[in-house]
């Protein structure tokens, strides 16, 4: 065989082998290839819409969480249509699942997937009617329950169903792998013999073709050893099946590549929306129950910058009308001694300013040196970013929040931010109405004032009438022709005296109203107040116990506060009467020791009492009155002193001369009490300001120092009626020196009579004290009324409020008594005439359609009814009250808010008479 033949022969050979490899190796690439695309098509898009599935109920679970925690009616349709269109696209992928799965398992686990989405929408469905219904708690509970199950459920399931598709691609990847390599191996044996037999001739196509697949070898290879993060890539070379091979894989890796990073990026949107809303709700609850923008702003910053990891802040309130309005400093974070944050800005002045007007947010980076600085112990440095951040409600800018950081603010924080700001303008808006409202108030309470001087004018007008009368009656027998202009002056002025009457009985009407308004609602929280202090039960916290007597306190400065005003009233009206009994000194002095050495030890002060030695051992005077204005003056002192101390001096005033004519100046001696402190001090033009009614010396929203401004009035006041007056000596930084001057024997002022009558409140004290001592030898031997048990007796109470019948209802029944209730006095003499029974009657006294008087007088009518015990329960509380509700046939009396103690001593004494 010559050369040629051999070689056409070898090559025929070397040639038929070729192809036979390649129709091998074609084979073997394209079910490679087909498995590659079946991998990167087909079970990734089924994996995908697994984790859509799975990620749709996850933000659906958070909107749930959302629309519990926020339990606002506003937000409600807004989430729901969240979870709508999030629950539109779970179902989307869930079908798109259904009509792409093969194999049994993965349609085992999708059809239990539908099988549990049905028990989710149902309790989800559950869930939103119960939050449009109201039903917080039990949403809470549905959610931490049946669907917390249903959603773990869900999870596991989708789980399981990723898990069979993940390793239905591994088992691809490893058939593809198990492939590719037997097609190398049966690639190579052919080249092998290919070169046995073409020798060095084929050597060059040989050494090409594996060459290409050893590359591609190697790249597989790294896949397995590497990350699925960061896959390799094969260059395409060729457009052969090798290039087809390097292409199906590089899309392979592509897909790999894209499934890890939107895993992560999941994992990250999961977290962050997580974060904001546990931030954000953290924030919104915190100043819940605030009523003071101070304290708003205070407790914002202190929680907010910390949150955007900012180590500046400061936020400005908007003050102001029209062209006066300014951007005030309300609140800082980590301010110090350098005054860093400008107090106030115009609208449109600097950044903080121009973020008010524009409305919008304002970002600084790259901060110069010098511009700012952030101190802290170890040193100080510049920030390197600054944001302005406008709070508004309902377009109008009501406050801007300026802050400081080290670092970037991160979109996150800027989110959490916007929402913060979003929901702080609503806070700002309603806490600065409920101010208003108080401001109203006051307003009310002022306009009441200028009635009472109205009130006076018209007396004054009344006695200059009477004056112009005897002018005109002397003139009457010298003109018989101007009888009927006399006549007829004469009519008008009686019109106007009756005019003048009824204005004083409006004026009194208003205030028995606005007594029986205030007290009533007083009644039953203090009554409730109370009882939830004492914790009978056992079942509230010491934290609770505090709030419950926190409570009672205020209640009782509020009730103080109506008594002042009442007292106030009294005085002006000239109706407050005065108890004169002779008064020692050491006792006074003991008084102030024994109500301030507390306080003063409290507040870290100095606090001394001296009588000196030539001043007379007792005065003639009010106790009461007395003792009401050293505590006055002494409670001021303490208020307005934060350090040094506050001294009470009682002696004679000596050299010290006093109009002519005045009690003063007729009393052989004159008494001087002074306090003295060491206080904030008052500025000259405001040391008369200080005496009106409703008056302080700093009388802005922003002051530091509370009050209602009653107390110097009334002493003054009260004052005068002793016969005395009140001065005052101040230097605006340094303190004050009120001194009341009283003269030793008392000299009553025009117009005022000495009498031996309390107020209200002494004669419902005194009505019970003369009550158990009237019918204590009545009780059994050796038995005080106090000890006469209250259980088992029947009580019916006629009320018409529904709070003063629960509060007094609970509190009778913790005594063990059997309570029966009318809401008016019709319904309650009805309910008397059906229970016999009854042991003892507590009565309201106004009422609608029949008052507390009528019922008591048809109660005596009833037979039986003529000793049947009545307490007569009054918020009035007015002067003459008592009698006349004893006049109606009230066994005793007894103002409201009530005093339980008190009750149950005079319900004791009257059962067991």
């Amino acid at each position: 065989m010559n050369i040629k033949t051999k070689l056409y022969t070898g090559f025929g050979a070397v040639l038929a082998l070729v192809i036979l490899m390649l129709l091998l190796v074609l084979n073997m690439l394209s079910n490679l290839n087909g498995s590659m695309n079946d991998i990167v098509k087909d079970r990734y898009a089924k994996l995908k819409n697994v984790t859509a599935v799975r990620y749709e109920i996850s933000n659906i679970n958070r909107e749930l969480y959302s629309l519990v925690l926020d339990n606002k009616q506003s937000a409600l349709d807004t989430t729901v249509q969240d979870i709508t269109a999030s629950k539109t696209r779970e179902e989307q992928a869930m079908q798109l699942l259904e009509k792409s799965v093969e194999i049994d398992d993965a349609k085992t686990y999708v059809a239990q997937l539908r099988t549990q989405s049905i028990s989710f929408d149902r309790n989800l469905n559950r869930l939103i009617e119960m939050a449009r219904a109201g039903q917080h708690e039990d949403a809470v509970a549905l959610l931490q329950g049946n669907l917390q199950i249903d959603r773990i459920a869900l999870f596991d399931t989708v789980e399981q169903l990723k898990a069979v598709q993940e390793n239905r691609m591994e088992t691809a990847l490893q058939d593809a792998t198990k492939t590719y390599n037997l097609a190398v191996k049966f690639t190579v044996g052919l080249i092998l013999f290919s070169l046995i037999v073409g020798g060095f001739i084929a050597f060059g196509v040989v050494r090409s073709t594996t060459g290409s697949l050893r590359y591609v070898a190697s790249v597989i290879t790294r896949v397995t050893e590497g990350s699925k993060e960061d896959l390799p890539r094969i260059e395409v070379k060729t457009q052969d099946e090798v290039g087809e091979i390097s292409k199906a894989f590089n899309a392979m890796a592509e897909a790999l590549e894209d499934h890890a990073r939107h895993e992560r990026e999941f994992q990250a949107a999961i977290q962050e929306q997580s974060w904001l809303k546990t931030k954000f709700a953290e924030i919104t609850t915190m100043y819940q129950g605030v009523q003071d923008l101070q304290s708003l702003a205070g407790l914002l910053m202190s929680k907010l910058a910390p949150l955007v990891s900012a180590s500046y802040g400061v936020f400005y309130l908007r003050e102001g009308v029209r062209d006066q309005q300014r951007l005030v400093k309300l609140a800082a974070y980590a301010d110090n001694e350098q005054d860093l944050a400008a107090e106030g800005f115009r609208i449109g002045e600097g950044l903080v300013g121009q973020c008010a007007q524009e409305n919008r947010a304002i970002l600084l980076t790259d901060i110069p040196d010098g511009y700012i600085r952030i101190t802290s112990g170890l040193g100080s440095a510049t920030p390197t970013c600054i944001l302005v951040l406008p709070v508004e409600y309902e377009g109008q800018v009501r406050a801007v929040i300026e802050l400081a950081s080290f670092e970037p603010f991160t979109d996150s924080q800027r989110t959490l931010l916007n929402q913060v700001v979003e929901n702080v303008g609503t806070t700002i808006n309603s806490i600065a109405y409920h101010m208003q409202v108080e401001k109203l108030l006051k307003e009310s309470q002022a306009m009441t004032e200028e009635l009472q001087s109205q009130s006076e004018e018209l007396q004054l007008q009344q006695e200059e009438l009477k004056t112009i009368n005897e002018k005109l009656e002397e003139q009457y027998n010298n003109s018989e022709t101007k009888t009927r202009e006399l006549q007829k002056t004469k009519v008008d002025l009686e019109d106007k005296a009756r005019q003048l009457v009824l204005s004083s009985k409006y004026k009194s009407e208003f205030l028995a109203n606005m007594s029986h308004e205030l007290r009533t609602p007083l009644n039953s929280l203090l009554i409730l107040a109370q009882m939830l202090a004492e914790n009978v039960d056992g079942n509230l916290s010491q934290k609770q116990i505090d709030f419950a007597n926190t409570i009672h306190a205020s209640g009782n400065d509020l009730l103080n506060l109506i008594n002042d005003v009442l007292d106030l009233s009294k005085v002006e009206s000239g109706k407050m009467d005065v108890h004169l009994e002779e008064i020692l000194l050491e006792d006074v002095r003991r008084f102030a020791e024994r109500q301030f050495e507390p306080l003063a030890r409290q507040k870290g002060l100095a606090f001394t009492v001296n009588v000196h030695a030539n001043v007379p051992g007792a005065v003639y005077t009010d106790e009461v009155r007395l003792q009401q204005i050293v505590k006055n003056l002494l409670s001021n002192a303490f208020k307005f002193t934060e350090a040094g101390g506050v001294h009470l001096d009682i002696r004679l005033a000596e050299n010290r001369a006093f109009a002519e004519g005045t009690p003063l100046a007729q009393s052989p001696s004159v008494l001087a009490i002074s306090v003295t402190d060491t206080g904030i001090g008052i500025p000259k033009s405001k040391q008369e300001v200080i005496f009106e009614a409703f008056r302080q010396a700093d009388g802005t929203t922003s002051r530091k120092y509370g009050g209602t401004g009653l107390g110097l009035s009334i002493s003054r006041e009260i004052a005068q009626l002793l016969g005395g007056t009140l001065e005052v000596i101040s230097v605006e930084g340094r303190g004050s020196t009120f001194t009341f001057y009283l003269p030793t024997e008392y000299q009553p002022t025009q117009g005022v009579t000495s009498a031996a009558l309390f107020d209200a409140n002494e004669e419902a004290e005194v009505a019970v004290t003369l009550a158990d001592a009237e019918t204590e030898i009545s009780t059994p031997d050796n038995v005080t009324a106090a000890e006469c048990p209250l259980e088992g007796k029947k009580v019916l109470l006629v009320d018409d409020d529904m709070r003063n019948i629960f509060a007094l209802t609970t509190a009778l029944e913790a005594q063990q008594m059997k309570v029966i209730f009318a809401e008016n006095g019709r319904e309650g003499v009805e309910m008397l005439r059906e229970n016999l029974d009854v042991d003892l009657v507590l009565m309201d006294i106004m009422m609608p359609e029949m008052d507390g008087y009528e019922a008591m007088r048809l109660i005596r009518q009833i037979p039986g009814g003529e000793d049947l015990p009545i307490i007569a329960l009054t918020a009035k509380a007015m002067k003459n009250d008592r009698a006349k509700c004893i006049d109606a046939g009230a066994s005793d009396y007894i103002s409201k808010p009530l005093n339980l103690e008190q009750l149950f001593s005079l319900m004791r004494v009257w059962l067991y008479r």
